[in-house]
């Protein structure tokens, strides 16, 4: 299977089993889930570095087109607010919006740079970097644009397609009803917005219209913020130059995340 041509992001899961010579170790990436006596630590140890080590292990099989920001308190209190039942709309919207940020700022990390160099309000010269030009995002109808403010809010000019996909209630093939991107599409990367990774096949059916518009699949990054195993396996499967961003790989998808975005749960 090939690989991107883009580098690969530093792993969570990696860094935990690279330092995982002691329970204690372990437990401190995730204090908030700690218990109160030592036989609880215990077993809630045993039980995280197993989950590690199976998101570590689908990883290496799937590839470097998985990638997975780097896991802290943060972002597990995040997803554990919006895959909680009980979340009011507004602490699920609230969180939502906080997650998809840490998404897009990653997907931007993601594309292409180049050095320049600006003078300063006391006159020195200081070495940096920039975007380089050819850039836009596309949101898959009705999830992915809940996250479109987010890349907004980081890239205020940024070109945003849409692409409208259903899926046959018998048959659950994809369908494409809509689609409308940059009349230069093939010729930019495309940060591709989809929050929930569940079978993979409306994800799939998008990447095959772009493509039909000249895009090739390693200019490509898929947002997402949950994927399970097998979304993820399928998606790399069927192209195996794209990249896939996300914060977890967990067989249980928040499927219900688009209709509580929106309120129409």
């Amino acid at each position: 299977m090939e690989t991107t041509i883009i580098e690969t992001m530093p792993c969570h899961n990696q860094q935990l089993n690279n330092n995982s010579e002691s329970p204690e170790h372990a437990a401190k990436h995730v204090r908030f889930a700690r218990s109160s006596t030592a036989a609880a630590e215990t077993c809630q140890n045993d039980a995280e570095q197993h989950e590690y080590q199976t998101t570590s292990d689908i990883q290496q099989q799937i590839g470097p087109q998985l990638k997975l920001l780097p896991l802290n308190d943060q972002i597990r209190e995040l997803q554990t607010i919006i895959r909680d039942k009980t979340t009011s709309r507004g602490d699920f919207v609230f969180c939502a919006d906080r997650l998809i940020r840490l998404v897009v700022e990653e997907g931007l990390n993601q594309l292409p740079y180049s050095e320049c160099t600006v003078t300063t309000p006391t006159g020195h010269k200081y070495e940096g970097v920039k975007f380089e030009k050819g850039n836009c995002g596309v949101s898959i109808m009705r999830s992915g644009e809940a996250m479109e403010q987010g890349l907004r809010d980081c890239c205020r000019s940024i070109r945003i397609g849409k692409i409208l996909i259903q899926s046959d209630e018998e048959t659950q093939k994809a369908k494409v009803y809509y689609a409308k991107f940059p009349p230069d599409i093939s010729r930019r990367k495309v940060l591709l917005m989809y929050p929930i990774l569940s079978t993979g096949n409306t994800v799939i059916e998008a990447v095959r219209v772009l493509t039909e518009h000249g895009l090739q699949a390693k200019h490509i990054i898929l947002l997402s913020l949950f994927s399970t195993p097998h979304g993820a396996r399928s998606i790399v499967q069927e192209f195996p130059d794209i990249t896939i961003l996300t914060t977890e790989v967990h067989a249980v998808a928040p499927t219900h995340f688009g209709q509580r975005y929106f309120g129409t749960d």
